[in-house]
This record gives structure tokens, C-alpha cells and sequence, in this order.
């Protein structure tokens, strides 16, 4: 028998919605897919300059830089200690390598992207979920928080604005977060992947943790939300915190890096253009989350079984349905009797149901169609 690690030792069964996507599509049915995720398939205008970057003669030599070409790290805005790597998954195991020991625990946030499980796994972590509770918006809950953070916790996990809920941490909350940490010895992990695509101001929120001082703090950023390019496959760790603590942090990170040297050359001497071309890509995606949004509130109004919950920013929305069916049972029906594709809540982790997930980059005219199919479906239940 061949010995392969525990770490690996996963259950992954097909669900019964994967399983009728399959099957559906097979039959060469048409899907609207209200999951779409990936910025390249979604119908924007990449500029040529984007693909112009990449023409750099400096990219034909190898120097390599543990934590990355200067140039490269001097184009990420607001960022005086930058470490490179190839992705924020990447940056994950980065982080999770230098703050913990096998059989330690990461606190990750509930609702959110079901990666972080996944990751720590192949660290030999254990990931420990503390609840985000929905009151008029999405806010931490720390009595949970406090209960999950046992002597085995090395780092806090917050998604800002996280993923699917779009909801943004509140200076308040980072306060007190920050006392939280600070007290016990904990990092801070803080994903800004979509942080540049909030709905609008608010004065209470924080749109970066890159100004942390009381806690030793990283803040994750790269080109695959910022520009819509995960294809180029750069990303990045900014350290913030008590000085000397950080410093000493960004050395070990410099060592781990050195150990893997992922992110290719050509990439990193292409980040200024890629940051700047990838501008026009941003305001596009800006455009399509905040239309789409306003799509879907339009078409679910206050009379509809259907309840939009509040987002503050990010790619995603939140559908609340009746539970006169189960998550999945809602979305089985939406699929084989509507032809559109949702993501049930608890793919997300969600504590209750029903809750239906949306991507707002999804292409205009197949979102407000399949939304209008969403709704007739709930009203059609609900009678």
C-alpha cells in the first residue's frame, strides 16, 4: 500500500447538484450560470497593453528575489513591506507556515469561501470557524470569536470585504480585534482580494488593515481581483504591526519564499503596467457588480418571498429564500425545472437556511434573466 499523507485523506463525493450540472450540461442544455467567478469568461474588454506588459527583455534573466523584484514591490500602492507571491492561496501557506505547528488553529470566519479548511489542512492545521451574525448587515461576533480561540490559536482570519456576505469590517470591530489579538499573541490574516470594490462610502468602515499597530497583522492583495487577472498569477503580503515583531516576521516569510521562489520574472516586471492597464478592467468589473446588484434589488422587491441581504462590496450576493425547501433542494429545483445555476449557503457554511448565493459578474443579460426565473420560482413555492 502506498503511503500517502493523512493530510490528503479527504471525502470528496459529488453532490447532487454537481451532479445534475454534469448531466444537464451533457444533455447540451443551456445553463444561466449565476455562479460565475472567473473575470475572464464574463465578457470585459482586456486592453492590449496588458498583453504589451509582459514584453519586457528584463523578464529573459533570472534574478532571483526571495521576496521579490524591488520594482515590482514598489508598485504595490500603500505598501512599504511587500513579500510576492504567486497567489493568495500561496500567501496562505506562506502565513500558516510561519505562524503555526502541525496540529495548530487558524480561526476563520462563518459564512465565508470554503478554502481556508482546505488549506490548513496541508499544513497540518486545524481551522476552528467563528460566526459573522447578520443583523441589518454582517458584524463579528466576539463572544463566538473568544470561545473559539483556544491555547492551540496562532492567527485570526478576516475576508475584507469577505466572501460571499460583501460585508466590510467596522473601525470599531477592528479595534477591538485588534485588542483581541494583541492580547493573546495572535496574528492577523486579513484578505483585501475585493477591497476595491465597495458599493459605495461609509466612514465607519475599514477598507485596509494595513495600518495596524497593536497586533501583528498581514494584509493580502494580487492582480486576479484588483485587475480581473488570476491568469498572471501574482500576488502579495503586506506586514503591518509592532515594528520589531514585523520585522522579524518578514525575515522568516523572506526564508520561505527563498525556499519556493514561485512567482516568475516576466509577471513581476509587468506589475506596474499590469496595475495600471489592469485599471480599466476594474472599472468594468465595478461597473457590472454594482449594475447587477442593482438588478437584483430591483427584481426582488418587498412584496417578493425572496429577501436580498445587505452588501457592502465584493462580487457576490446573498439570497435569502423561504425554507419551504432546503438549500440544496432550492437549488436542484432552479437548475432542472429553470436551467439557472445558484450556489446553495451552506457551500459557504452558513449557520441557517435558506440562503441562495449569486455572482454579480455574471453577464448582464443571463443575470437579470435568470434572476427573473429565481423570483417566479419562489413565487410559485410561496402561493
Amino acid at each position: 500500500m502506498i503511503p500517502f499523507s493523512s493530510r490528503l485523506d479527504w471525502d470528496l463525493p459529488r453532490n447532487r447538484l454537481s451532479e445534475a450540472l454534469a448531466a444537464r450540461r451533457a444533455a447540451g442544455a443551456r445553463v444561466l450560470d449565476l455562479t460565475e467567478s472567473n473575470p475572464t469568461r464574463a465578457g470585459f474588454e482586456y486592453p492590449e497593453a496588458l498583453l504589451e506588459a509582459l514584453a519586457d527583455r528584463r523578464a529573459l534573466r533570472y534574478d532571483p528575489a526571495p521576496a521579490g523584484l524591488a520594482a515590482a514591490r514598489a508598485a504595490v500602492p500603500d505598501s512599504p513591506r511587500v513579500l510576492l507571491t504567486a497567489s493568495t492561496s500561496e500567501a496562505y501557506a506562506y502565513l500558516f507556515k510561519l505562524l503555526a505547528d502541525p496540529g495548530d488553529e487558524i480561526l476563520a470566519p462563518r459564512p465565508s469561501y470554503p478554502l481556508f479548511e482546505f488549506l490548513a489542512r496541508l499544513e497540518s492545521l486545524r481551522v476552528a470557524q467563528y460566526p459573522l451574525r447578520y443583523d441589518h448587515g454582517w458584524m463579528v461576533d466576539f463572544a463566538r470569536l473568544e470561545e473559539a480561540a483556544t491555547p492551540r490559536a496562532r492567527a485570526v482570519v478576516v475576508v475584507n470585504p469577505n466572501n460571499p456576505t460583501g460585508s466590510f469590517l467596522k473601525r470599531e470591530e477592528f479595534e477591538r480585534l485588534e485588542d483581541f489579538c494583541a492580547a493573546r499573541g495572535l496574528a492577523i490574516i486579513s484578505d483585501e482580494v475585493f477591497s476595491a470594490y465597495a458599493f459605495g462610502p461609509d466612514p465607519l468602515r475599514v477598507e485596509t488593515l494595513a495600518g495596524a499597530r497593536r497586533a501583528l497583522t498581514f494584509c493580502l492583495g494580487g492582480l486576479s481581483k484588483s485587475c480581473g487577472l488570476p491568469q498572471m498569477k501574482l500576488a502579495w503580503i503586506a506586514a503591518a504591526g509592532p515594528e520589531p515583531l514585523r520585522r522579524a516576521a518578514f525575515e522568516r516569510l523572506e526564508l520561505i519564499a527563498d525556499t519556493y521562489l514561485s512567482v516568475g520574472t516576466p509577471v513581476q516586471w509587468a506589475l506596474p503596467k499590469l496595475l495600471e492597464a489592469g485599471a480599466a478592467v476594474r472599472e468594468q468589473i465595478a461597473r457590472r457588480t454594482a449594475g447587477n446588484l442593482a438588478r437584483l434589488r430591483a427584481a426582488i422587491g418587498p412584496e417578493s418571498p425572496l429577501r436580498v441581504l445587505e452588501v457592502e462590496g465584493g462580487w457576490y450576493a446573498t439570497v435569502q429564500a423561504p425554507r419551504v425547501l432546503a438549500e440544496e433542494d432550492w437549488a436542484l429545483a432552479l437548475l432542472e425545472e429553470d436551467g439557472v445555476l445558484v450556489q446553495p449557503g451552506f457551500f459557504f457554511d452558513f449557520e441557517s437556511e435558506a440562503y441562495l448565493v449569486v455572482s454579480l459578474l455574471t453577464e448582464p443579460r443571463a443575470f437579470e434573466e435568470g434572476v427573473r426565473r429565481l423570483v417566479r420560482r419562489a413565487s410559485a413555492l410561496a402561493d
